[in-house]
């Protein structure tokens, strides 16, 4: 493509050394920037790509996405007020526009967005049709695909709009699901995306080190719906506390549907029972009531489904074909995934103060009555503190006993995170309360914490097969580590 093709469109304050020269790729990685390449000098929280702009030319690139003018260098310049922002217009003028062409569906939220994302794409293969999935663990091109990595919940632009172009024109597939993540949103990573729909699962507590408030929080979610055209739809979860202002910024025009437990909404749930084998309920919409056995359990589980069929309704997908799907999916890796009977060991990513208080009160409801509820979890390091203090508190409140650890310090020192968990405790008891630094050690520790009839919770990194320590980051998967300590019952 040519340089001026290339930015046809965009709002640029300056173009420097300007030839019509032919871009190739898009990079704003000097490391990884190859010959043709515009090199995008990303301004970031913590690291600025002008700095990288001459190694970025050595390595190939022959022009430049700059903020200001980066000297001693003839390649052309296109000077732009945000190169965060202005990525994503190139990125999706490059590919030219792939997400036009396909039906987009995006999935936000604080919690539940990876399963809910998993649901659809069962819904749509149910209905004889391909769907592919963009998110946490990567992409996948059918649910039972392997992932492909992708570095965020939600790539940045260029890996989003070459991976949308080639599901398009190489896979031949017409429907995506992707999870959008509130720094997706804010940083424009998804910039140049055409949403057909969006499903928002809920809002609470997570991330405020980097939005500072929830009203920020909210804000950087309401632009994924804000952005939706007539003939698109939304879908809100009646149920959490940030609904009506969802709703409210969806444009008029918008069709709109709710679904929920507590609150009238499109699509609802009573008579809701969990057991070991999973949940029940009864599902209502249009007047009409269907039974539901899945697979999965928990609460979060039936609103997770709620969403997916809600969705699947806007598209016009039948209820039959939707429930049927659901009815046989058996979860996904790292959510409530059950890896030891006994005593019965759950890994849950649960990582938030709603998403730890969720799995534990589905977890107390198939805990034996002559058995312990038991968790074990630790905070992340360099990210939201003021989550601490309140995991320990619902931790405490609502397991028998607790173990505190760690799960990704980061730079920060694992014993100041552990202390601010344990500032949310009423009291410490010893009996009740273990603290261990290592996260292997603490998994081992359960062997001679928990009885047969117990249930154990390790939350916190779910699918996660890594540490992220000071210095380095090492293998580590919790699910591993649970059946090594309880070799003899591993499911």
């Amino acid at each position: 493509m040519k340089l001026d093709e290339l930015i046809e469109y965009l709002d640029y304050k300056d173009l420097i050394n300007f030839k019509n020269i032919d871009i190739t790729g898009i990079s704003y990685n000097s490391k990884t920037t190859k010959k043709g390449d515009i090199f995008v000098c990303l301004v970031g929280e913590h690291t600025d790509g002008h700095e990288f702009a001459k190694m970025a030319i050595e390595n190939g690139a022959n022009a430049l996405l700059a903020e200001r003018p980066v000297e001693d260098t003839k390649i052309p310049q296109v000077i732009v007020s945000s190169t965060r922002r202005k990525i994503a217009d190139i990125a999706d003028r490059f590919y030219s526009s792939p997400s036009k062409g396909i039906n987009l569906i995006g999935i936000t939220g604080t919690n539940g967005k990876t399963t809910v994302t998993h649901l659809i794409q069962k819904i749509f293969e149910e209905n004889e049709q391909k769907c592919a999935l963009i998110g946490t663990l990567g992409y996948k091109l059918s649910s039972n695909g392997e992932y492909r990595d992708a570095k965020h919940t939600t790539p940045q632009a260029p890996e989003l709009q070459a991976t949308l172009r080639m599901i398009k024109d190489v896979e031949k597939i017409d429907n995506v699901v992707m999870e959008v993540s509130s720094h997706a949103l804010e940083q424009n990573r998804v910039g140049g995306c055409r949403f057909n729909g969006a499903v928002l699962t809920n809002l609470t507590q997570d991330h405020l080190d980097y939005h500072i408030t929830m009203d920020n929080y909210f804000e950087a979610k309401a632009l994924l719906f804000k952005k939706l055209k007539e003939e698109d739809f939304a879908v809100i979860n009646a149920d959490d506390a940030y609904a009506e202002r969802f709703l409210s910024v969806v444009p008029e025009e918008v069709k709109k549907y709710t679904y929920g437990v507590k609150n009238n909404a499109s699509v609802t749930a009573k008579d809701i029972n969990f057991s070991l084998n999973g949940a029940e309920f009864t599902l209502t919409e249009n007047g009409r009531e269907h039974r539901v056995n899945l697979h999965m359990n928990g609460m979060f589980s039936v609103y997770n489904v709620l969403a997916a069929v809600t969705a699947s309704l806007a598209m016009g997908i039948d209820i039959e074909v939707a429930l049927k799907a659901l009815q046989n999916v058996k979860g996904v890796a790292g959510r409530f995934e059950a890896v030891v009977k006994k005593p019965l060991v759950i890994v849950d990513y649960a990582h938030t103060p709603d998403g730890l208080e969720n799995v534990l009160k589905s977890a107390r409801e198939i805990t034996p009555s002559d058995g312990k509820l038991i968790c074990l979890f630790g905070c992340g390091g360099d990210r939201d503190a003021t989550k601490r203090p309140k995991m320990g508190s619902i931790a405490e409140k609502l397991a028998d006993k607790i173990v505190i650890t760690s799960d990704n310090p980061r730079s920060e020192d694992p014993q100041i995170i552990i202390t601010d968990i344990i500032s949310g405790l009423k009291s410490i008891n010893t009996e009740n309360v273990i603290v261990e630094a290592d996260r292997g050690t603490a998994i081992g520790l359960l062997k001679t914490v928990a009885s047969n009839n117990d249930v154990v919770v390790i939350a916190g990194k779910g699918h996660e097969d890594y540490q992220i320590l000071k210095d380095k980051t090492i293998h580590f998967d919790d699910r591993e580590e649970a059946r090594k300590v309880f070799e003899g019952s591993v499911i």
